[in-house]
Order: structure tokens, then C-alpha cells, then sequence
């Protein structure tokens, strides 16, 4: 089956095959060269929200290209790919004996925010609930975010809500799960979420943040509206790629928390996906891949098979996944894939 990307590319060998629109319907298809990723990339203009495409393997970037007037250099709203971000930062914080691990429950951390009558469930909720999305917690996602980040206090606002679920329950995406993840990293660190990310982020040479959006109270909202450029973007999953270590060998995290993150925890209602510590899973192109994904086609993508990383963002304006804009990033991902295997 045809996917939309590539029934413009097809269109000539669809013609091909079909008699009368051809001069010579009995020649047999000239074998083509492997595809190279530049190849591949050339062909991707055609996706109008694209904005970059960066791909590395083993380490070295082998392919990228800016789209559609846009730079490499710019710096983008990576939107909820931040949360595998926020994620990274909770198993450092783990690593350095902050965080007692997953199982820890938040609201002795977070007391002070709790409501006067609390559900018995805000009591139940553990780091890792957080994490992959089964807090129980209502969803501050779609409809309720404009509400949510209106509202005077964004933690207190999240942990009022009424339930929708069960602790360690269903998935139930919200970025107020992360957010709530960014406040407790400022309580037992005592320092900014964005101070942490650089300080414990600094081996990696080519990692920045940019601007970075504040609650009321001042935390970093942890899980969206952070800019970054599309190399920063690649080296956070170049780190993943490279179970933890920067690229002058310093272990950054440990790898024992890429492998908790990468397994698999729930599923997401809406695409299927697989979904551990703030990354999801599928296979795409005939590989197991992790990936981050962010409002728009903000996407960051590992296959560990291949030693690929690969980064796509795109403009914020519309929604990737009822678009079917999503869907195209994967098939692009699948074309590059392919091209690697190739090489």
C-alpha cells in the first residue's frame, strides 16, 4: 500500500505499468542503486511543516538538511518531546540519590500543594506513575491545558482535579504529570529545573536550552514550550543512543534508567504506541524504535539496531497526529532506515 508521502514519488512507475499511458509496457523494471539518506532527504520538501532533518549513525551526522526557507541553526518550540527531557533529569536525580527511585510516592514531597481534602489516591501516586502517564490524575492535556495554565497555581490546580483513573491505572496523557515531575526536581534539588538540565547536561557539547516557560510560582514547565535547536535535540538522543554516555565517555545517566525508560509500561489510546518513562515504542521500518514526540512533528527518534538517531522538527501550528503529519514522519523514518541498510 501507497502511504501519502510516497504516491507523488510513485506516480510515474503507477503510469508505467498501466497500458496506453506507456510506450512500451513490456520493459522490465531497470534495477535502481541504494538509496542514500541524502537521497532520501531530498525528496522530503514535499512535507510542508518540515522545518530540519538531522541523522547520525554510530555517532556521526550523515545526513541533514533544513526545509521550506527554515535554517539548521534555528532554535524551535520542541514542544512535549521535553518530556523524555524531564524524564533524563529524573534518572540523574535518582542516580545522585535525590529521588529514592520510581516507586517513591510524590505527595510527601509535594505537601504543601496538597488540597484541604484530599482524594486517598493523591497518596498513591509514585514517581513512576508520573512517568509513564498513570498517575490517575485529570488529564491537563488537550481540552484542559488552557484552563490548567490560566489557573494561579499550576501544581496545586493538577493535584485539586478531580480523578480520572487509577494510580498505575490506564494512560492518561497529561502534561501536567510532567510538570509536576519539574516541581519536584526544584524541591529536593533546590535549584531551577533548567539550572539542573545544564549543569547535568553539560558534557554534552552540543546540547542547549534556550527560552524555557515558567508557572506562576517560577518552576520550568516541565514537558513543554522548551526551544532548542535541532543539533541540541540530537544530542540528547545521541545520549540515549549511546546508553548514557556523552561522547567524551562521562556516564550522564545511568543505563540502567534508558533501559526502565524504554520498557514498555502501557500503551497510548490514541496511536497504539507502546509508552515507558517518557518515550514511546513502535517498530517502524522493520526496527524497535524509541522515540520522543512533540506537538506539531517535533520528533526525536533512536533505533538502537542501527546506531541511528534521528531528528525532525516542524513548524507548531497544527496538530501531527489527526493530520496524518505524523504518519509521514514515521514514513520518512522508515525511508532512511531503509536507506541505512542499504549503505
Amino acid at each position: 500500500m501507497l502511504t501519502r508521502r510516497h504516491t507523488l514519488l510513485a506516480l510515474p512507475a503507477l503510469l508505467a505499468t498501466r497500458p496506453g499511458l506507456a510506450q512500451d509496457t513490456r520493459q522490465l523494471p531497470v534495477p535502481q542503486p541504494p538509496t542514500s539518506v541524502d537521497a532520501v532527504l531530498a525528496g522530503a520538501g514535499e512535507l510542508e511543516p518540515l522545518k530540519v532533518v538531522m541523522v547520525s549513525r554510530e555517532g556521526r551526522i550523515v545526513a541533514q538538511r533544513a526545509f521550506n526557507g527554515h535554517s539548521l541553526d534555528a532554535s524551535t518550540n520542541i514542544k512535549s518531546a521535553s518530556k523524555s527531557i524531564i524524564s533524563c533529569l529524573v534518572g540523574i536525580a535518582i542516580d545522585r540519590k535525590l529521588l529514592d527511585g520510581t516507586e517513591q510516592k510524590i505527595a510527601p514531597i509535594l505537601q504543601s500543594e496538597l488540597p484541604r481534602n484530599p482524594d486517598r489516591r493523591i497518596h498513591e501516586i509514585t514517581i513512576g506513575n508520573l512517568l509513564s502517564m498513570q498517575a490517575g490524575l485529570a488529564r491537563m492535556s488537550g481540552p484542559n491545558y488552557g484552563r490548567w495554565v490560566s489557573s494561579r497555581n499550576w501544581v496545586r490546580f493538577a493535584l485539586s482535579e478531580p480523578f480520572d483513573g487509577e494510580p498505575g491505572g490506564a494512560m492518561l496523557y497529561s502534561t501536567a504529570s510532567t510538570h509536576l515531575l519539574s516541581a519536584i526536581l526544584t524541591r529536593v534539588s533546590r535549584k531551577p529545573t533548567l539550572t539542573l538540565a545544564r549543569e547535568w547536561l553539560a558534557p554534552l557539547d552540543d546540547f542547549r536550552i534556550g527560552s524555557w516557560e515558567r508557572d506562576p510560582q517560577g518552576i520550568h514547565l516541565g514537558g513543554n514550550q522548551m526551544a532548542m535547536t535541532a543539533r541540541s535535540l540530537l544530542a540528547f538522543g545521541e545520549l540515549y543512543r549511546n546508553g548514557g554516555k556523552a561522547p567524551n565517555g562521562k556516564q550522564v545517566v545511568s543505563q540502567s534508567w534508558i533501559e526502565q525508560s524504554w520498557t514498555p509500561r502501557t500503551n497510548s489510546r490514541f496511536s497504539g504506541d507502546g509508552y515507558g518513562y517518557g518515550w514511546f515504542l513502535r517498530s517502524i521500518g522493520g526496527e524497535d524504535v524509541k522515540f520522543g514526540w512533540g506537538y506539531g512533528g517535533q520528533m526525536v527518534y533512536v533505533v538502537p539496531s542501527l546506531a541511528l538517531t534521528a531528528v525532525m522538527t516542524s513548524s507548531d501550528s497544527g496538530p501531527s497526529a489527526r493530520s496524518g503529519y505524523r504518519d509521514d514522519l514515521h514514513d520518512l523514518l522508515a525511508e532512511i532506515i531503509d536507506a541505512v541498510r542499504q549503505a
